[in-house]
């Protein structure tokens, strides 16, 4: 029996359709489908098809990657179908592993796939790192300038106010308060 697994990632406004579709024409008789990140192991659809798999069944995939972006997790899986004594097919790919051919070029595709999922992240590791260096830091901005801070830091430390009357004035935490006085004594010392 051919199975399918459709995947889209999660929060895209992708839909499976076009998956499904491919699927179907390719004749498979049951479609997995969900919407997960490929590169976590946790996907449930996934686990509820590999747990299906019965000897002669063959499970397709419209593209690699919408199996996993992990080479190690590609194998895994791979390692699963086989003990399962199932075949992969992968329909964009035209990978086969019922032929030794198709099993050598899924494992070069895998390679490639995890090759690029590296170098995405070696390349935003690298544009952090420059960004760093010239003086940028990531996250949220600071919701106060450099002068409401010295006036909360003052009002607090000269005892005008109170760190309360100072959170709810400027509308943030008492703990922020207190992490801003501590700075501004760090600071004056």
């Amino acid at each position: 029996m051919l199975l399918g697994y459709a995947r889209v990632s999660k929060g895209d406004e992708q839909a499976n359709a076009l998956q499904a579709r491919a699927l179907r024409t390719a004749g498979c008789r049951r479609i997995f489908e969900e919407a997960a990140s490929g590169g976590r192991w946790d996907r449930p659809e996934l686990h509820r098809l590999l747990d299906h798999l019965r000897e002669g069944d063959t499970l397709v995939v419209w593209k690699l990657d919408r199996l996993s972006r992990s080479l190690k997790d590609v194998l895994h899986i791979m390692e699963r179908i086989a003990e399962a004594g199932a075949g992969f097919r992968s329909l964009t790919e035209n990978i086969d592993t019922t032929t030794p051919a198709g099993r050598m070029m899924m494992q070069m595709i895998g390679s490639f796939a995890e090759f690029e999922r590296a170098m995405i992240r070696e390349r935003t590791s690298a544009g952090l790192a420059a960004a760093r260096a010239e003086g940028r830091i990531g996250g949220r901005r600071r919701k106060l300038d450099a002068a409401k801070r010295r006036e909360i830091a003052e009002s607090v430390i000269t005892g005008r106010k109170s760190g309360a009357d100072m959170a709810r004035l400027y509308n943030i935490s008492q703990p922020t308060v207190s992490r801003i006085v501590a700075a501004h004594r760090r600071s004056a010392a």
